[in-house]
């Protein structure tokens, strides 16, 4: 939970320093978006090795490695800040966040057991939402109030934030070096020479690996371009109204995942990813067309509707396979790269056409999960409370 946290604070912080960005080093809207494409594409680029790595190494090791990457990363852009070095600097922050990604998934399946996954999966999700809905505050105490100025004064003010996040990297870095992790229950995830060609040749596989590829370009999407959405067309600061917007979208995550904890316990995670698909579908249209006070509530309340599709796809996926699942963690792990290209893509629209046509495609994705929950068909399905006594109660009250 305390990686899901981490992992959270510095990926979407991204989306909230994207107006300061443009303005510190002069960019366009398509030079903007490559800053998350650089971030996000680690993850196509790195995810599947990252998975033979844990296979191989074991989470710890692993997770480790991906820490000290990061921390080489959040350094470099720190000591020289620069549009340059931002985009060297997110590429390898990026690597660190996807090996930590690939790595943590199958560490909490094999100890939280199959069944249980989808809801711990959710659980992991809370943390995500929660610091990422303390990230963009952050940001906005150190533009507005000159937070951790009295330490060093910080040019620009917003790099204090990768000062932070290498403090944080060298912190884990420690204590998991100290940390017993449990052993492998499960011989079957020993790493095979041939694993990686055979899930390929599954379709699930790659339907799956779609589905992350549409939700994380989804979720940052609206986290990368929603504050200059609301300042292109409802005149909103981005450093105050935009960074709360992007704050309280974070923070209805969080409330939807506990939500979704009880919700998981009841319905089957397949008619529910259904439901949420349709529902962000809804709240997207009121977003993109409704009068500045109806965004600002719809774009905030995507949080809610989007909260736990990430975990529903993941456990869906891992659930799927009965063995290997350091590889397809690995092969789902590569689908955030949709994160690199859903940003870059809108921006792209945003400069040639218009931002809110760019934003639009996120209706393709949400359409995708939809069908994603309709044909899909996991070996083992997500684990619900048992309610024969409160059908029992309510059958005695009719016959009396």
């Amino acid at each position: 939970m305390v990686i899901f946290f981490m992992i959270s604070f510095i990926t979407n912080i991204i989306g909230p320093l994207i107006p300061e960005i443009i303005q510190s080093f002069n960019l366009s809207l398509s030079a903007a978006a490559i800053l998350p494409f650089s971030f996000f594409i680690a993850y196509g680029l790195f995810s599947i090795p990252s998975g033979h790595l844990t296979e191989i190494y074991g989470e710890k090791k692993v997770i480790v490695f991906g820490l000290f990457v990061s921390l080489i990363g959040s350094l470099f852009f720190s000591l020289y800040t620069n549009y340059l070095t931002g985009i060297i600097s997110l590429l390898l922050i990026g690597t660190g966040m996807s090996i930590l990604q690939v790595a943590i998934n199958p560490l909490l399946r094999s100890t939280t057991n199959a069944e249980n996954f989808a809801f711990f999966s959710i659980m992991g999700q809370f943390f995500f939402g929660l610091a990422s809905f303390f990230s963009p505050i952050f940001y906005m105490q150190i533009s507005t109030n000159n937070l951790l100025n009295f330490i060093y004064e910080f040019n620009p003010k917003w790099i204090a934030i990768y000062w932070t996040f290498s403090i944080i990297s060298l912190i884990l870095i420690s204590i998991i070096s100290l940390s017993r992790f449990p052993k492998k229950k499960y011989k079957e995830e020993k790493v095979q020479f041939n694993s990686l060609k055979n899930i390929l040749k599954n379709k699930w596989s790659y339907l799956y690996f779609f589905g992350i590829f549409f939700y994380v370009g989804t979720e940052q999407g609206i986290n990368t371009w929603a504050s200059q959405f609301l300042y292109s067309y409802h005149d909103l600061n981005p450093q105050i109204e935009g960074a709360k917007v992007i704050s309280f979208f974070w923070g209805n995550m969080t409330i939807g995942t506990l939500i979704s904890l009880v919700l998981i316990k009841l319905f089957d995670s397949r008619r529910l990813l259904m439901f949420l698909s349709c529902l962000s579908i809804l709240i997207l249209s009121f977003g993109l067309f409704g009068e500045k006070w109806i965004a600002i509530i719809a774009i905030s309340s995507l949080g809610l509707s989007i909260s736990s599709m990430w975990s529903i796809i993941i456990a869906l996926a891992l659930n799927s396979f009965e063995k290997n699942h350091g590889t397809v963690s690995g092969i789902m792990m590569t689908g955030i790269a949709g994160g690199a290209i859903y940003p870059f893509l809108i921006g792209f629209l945003g400069d040639f056409y218009d931002l809110k046509l760019g934003l639009m495609i996120l209706y393709i994705s949400l359409v995708y999960i939809l069908f994603l929950g309709w044909i899909s068909k996991p070996k083992v399905l997500n684990k619900k409370v048992n309610l024969n006594w409160l059908n029992s109660i309510i059958s005695l009250k009719k016959d009396n």
